[in-house]
């Protein structure tokens, strides 16, 4: 079969850009697939300050594109594409991408997992301002201002409790009267002095873009009707992500919120293929630790195609 390649990575996030590096680097000639948000997570991002070597911080897009200057130095490919399907049950592998067919030796999954968001008029064009769906990524910047997290389950609860190292108080808002969120981690947060919770309460919009940083939320009781202002710095979304995934099918295992499962780091139970960054990891989602995978992923698949070696 012609043009098969020795490698494909199907991501342009941190974990996608480092694996890139490292494969590039091996001579594996690397194609990376940017998919339907290049530069993932960080391309929403404004200031890294946590991302070790930036000791005056960095912006995220500097980041992820410094990242791909250093792939592309080592002879990385990318494509603008996005996969739609994979055939995983014979190798060479088979992606399709759109009316275009690709064949693969190994394949590093990096898709990343997307922030779900509220679909606000204003949400947007405020990420990055004061909107978030990262509270260790972005709370250190909120110190000594008043926030408010949206959710209802473990995840909202988790961003809030973490918030009040900073914030002076946390309005956790929820549109029902009744929390997803196990015992433990609701009774943890309902002991915090510094967290109010909102029920039965909805956000129609954030303000203010105008000014390009948040400063309240347009808010809705369910119930009665009532619309008020709710002045706040920041809003944090805690109802969680959506991983990038469905395009493997069931050929691959995963959870229950369709996070891919992986053993050893990075193998999934397909020879060859292997899965790095947010698209697998639902505990830490910080960019250092998806930057970390996707070396593991690429030292792997090295590993895999001298093991493998077509005849």
């Amino acid at each position: 079969m012609e043009n098969v390649r020795k490698v494909v990575i199907v991501g342009s996030g941190c974990a996608g850009h480092t694996a890139a590096i490292y494969a590039a680097r091996a001579n594996l000639k690397p194609l990376v697939i940017e998919g339907h948000e290049p530069g993932g997570q960080l391309s929403l991002t404004t200031l890294v300050e946590n991302f070790p070597g930036f000791p005056e911080g960095i912006q995220g897009p500097q980041l992820i594109d410094n990242m791909r200057k250093q792939a592309e130095r080592f002879g990385a490919e990318y494509q603008l594409a996005h996969l739609s399907s994979a055939d995983l049950t014979q190798r060479p592998f088979k992606l399709q991408l759109g009316h275009h067919i690709l064949h693969t030796e190994s394949l590093i999954i990096a898709s990343g997992a997307s922030a779900r968001w509220l679909g606000l008029p204003n949400e947007q064009a405020l990420i990055g301002h004061g909107v978030s769906s990262c509270a260790t990524c972005d709370g250190f910047f909120f110190s000594g201002k008043e926030i408010a997290v949206i959710g209802g389950g473990d995840s909202a609860m988790e961003e809030a409790i973490f918030l009040t190292r900073f914030a002076t108080k946390v309005t956790l808002i929820h549109r029902r009267d009744q929390f997803r969120a196990s015992k433990i981690m609701l009774e943890r947060a309902q002991k915090n002095e510094k967290i109010q919770f909102l029920l039965d309460t909805v956000v129609e919009d954030v303000h203010d873009i105008t000014k390009k940083e948040v400063t309240g939320l347009h808010l809705r009781n369910t119930k009665t009707g009532k619309e008020w202002d709710l002045p706040v710095s920041a809003m944090f979304l805690g109802i969680g992500h959506v991983p990038n995934a469905k395009m493997f099918g069931r050929q691959l295992e995963t959870d229950q919120d369709g996070y891919l499962k992986t053993r050893d780091f990075v193998h999934t139970r397909v020879p060859g293929v292997y899965a790095c960054g947010d698209v697998q990891d639902r505990r830490y989602r910080q960019a250092i630790t998806a930057a970390g995978s996707g070396c593991m992923a690429a030292l792997e698949v090295e590993k895999f195609l001298e093991e493998h070696e077509s005849k």
